[in-house]
């Protein structure tokens, strides 16, 4: 397990170094981070992304909402280019296409829109009040520091595996009614609730804003969870032997503007599965109920039969 676990991965994603365009009107480049498997994280690509986008637009607006494609696996380690086009700068809204590159093979698109923010009316969705606290939760690092090894339909996790959900993400998520590592913990339901915090105070990043870095945080880590629902459901864990999953397509929008230093409720349930593909939907809400911002994700799910 890490020794020392703060959100310096997080901040190491977002960081991007400009350089000269090549398609557009402006790139940037970064690197995707470690993680246990073959191909790199999504939310390392739409944080990314959505970074370089809200460097290209003045401070007098913000990101309000995000679609991204993901067209091929990332590398891990390795060096994605982003380039922005400019499509529209109106008086009180502007648009952005952003495309990455990794070895000079398009690995995802993106539209993102920008708002300056305007007089009008309010509504806030609600969250429930019957979700236990945080502090009576197990971290993933208590709950996978005394896991017993899974069953054959759930498999087992390596050392590597263990360390990085238990901190290795910069965050602590805390799962209700339970994770699903190992096994399916808890009732096998299409509902979750996630309570996510930085292992530490977020950093400044160069070239954002707080607000846009909160947003770009936001973007990092709902990737994570948000196909859990639907693995719940097909009671599926992370370790089962097989199992195959990938981004496909994602959509987000940032309703209000809510520091995301302290914890964050993150609401989940399944929507559709068929095909060979789940979708998913979750909303940010921040402790004392605020909604911040919604998520909806495609993503294929592949399960070998048990052996």
């Amino acid at each position: 397990m890490n020794t020392t676990i703060t959100s310096g991965t997080l901040t190491a994603a977002i960081s991007l170094a400009p350089v000269p365009p090549q398609l557009f009107d402006e790139a940037y480049e970064a690197t995707t981070q470690p993680c246990p498997w073959p191909k790199a994280y999504g939310g390392d690509l739409v944080a990314q992304a959505a970074t370089a986008v809200m460097r290209s637009v003045g401070t007098d607006r913000r990101l309000h909402s995000m679609h991204s494609y993901f067209l091929r696996p990332a590398q891990i380690g390795a060096t994605v280019r982003y380039e922005v086009e400019r499509l529209r700068d109106g008086r009180g809204y502007s648009t952005r296409q952003v495309r990455a590159f990794q070895d000079g093979k398009a690995i995802y698109a993106g539209l993102a829109s920008f708002h300056t923010g305007e007089p009008g009316g309010s509504y806030l969705s609600t969250a429930p009040l019957n979700i236990p606290a945080p502090e009576t939760l197990p971290s993933s690092a208590e709950v996978l520091r005394h896991a017993e090894p899974g069953t054959a339909a759930a498999g087992t996790m390596t050392d590597a595996a263990k360390a990085y959900w238990s901190g290795g993400r910069s965050f602590d998520l805390r799962h209700v009614p339970g994770p699903v590592y190992l096994s399916v913990d808890g009732a096998v339901t299409g509902h979750q609730a996630v309570w996510i915090k930085p292992f530490d105070p977020l950093r400044d990043v160069p070239g954002l804003t707080s607000d846009d870095r909160d947003r770009a945080a936001l973007a990092y880590v709902c990737d994570y969870t948000i196909l859990e629902p639907v693995l719940r459901v097909l009671g599926l864990p992370w370790a089962r032997p097989g199992l195959v999953t990938a981004s496909l397509d994602h959509a987000m929008w940032f309703h209000r503007t809510g520091p995301v230093d302290g914890w964050l409720l993150y609401l989940q349930e399944a929507v559709a599965i068929e095909h060979g593909r789940g979708l998913g939907a979750g909303r940010f809400f921040t402790r004392d109920g605020v909604h911040l911002a919604t998520v909806v994700q495609e993503g294929l799910i592949r399960a070998a039969s048990p052996s």
